[in-house]
């Protein structure tokens, strides 16, 4: 009969427990499916992440070696981002080396804006700049000769 109780309370114990989810170095759990739920509990860490992050970087750029420039973050940084990375579980944990990867990334390669997009209507090129295992798109804008980074996300591999 106790075996039984043991039972129950150990299911009952097994249904509670919160979906799959990571607490790495970061400090944060991040969910690790694709239901919308989990993009949007994704969305609310990077915006908690960049609310922060202004927080400690009021001046809001970075050095870059590579472009022997500032990049700026804005706001539409912090939108770009996240609405890519939050689809999957790498691009999230990828924002939070931002610093990181604002400093040491390195020029992949260099593109025109895409005319017909109004994100990058301010843009008159697209640098794709990366760091190990990080992608990180920086546009440059003419009218205030600024980099800006536009989004960070994981490097998709290749199959």
């Amino acid at each position: 009969m106790a075996r039984k109780k043991h039972r129950r309370s150990r299911l009952s114990q097994i249904e509670r427990q919160p979906k799959e989810v990571c607490k790495d170095t970061i400090g944060v759990d991040i969910p690790k499916g694709d239901s919308p739920e989990d993009i949007r509990a994704r969305k609310k860490i990077i915006d908690n992440f960049y609310a922060k992050w202004n927080a400690a970087n009021p001046d809001k750029k970075v050095w870059n070696s590579s472009l022997n420039d500032f990049i700026y973050v804005k706001y539409q940084s912090i939108n770009e981002t996240k609405g890519h990375a939050a689809l999957t579980y790498m691009s999230t944990r990828a924002v939070f080396k931002l610093t990181e990867t604002l400093k040491n990334a390195t020029v992949l390669k260099r593109k025109e804006a895409k005319a017909n997009d109004k994100n990058q209507k301010s843009y008159d090129q697209m640098i794709i700049m990366t760091y190990p295992g990080i992608r990180l798109l920086v546009g440059h804008q003419t009218s205030k000769n600024q980099y800006v980074q536009y989004c960070i996300t994981a490097k998709k591999e290749k199959k």
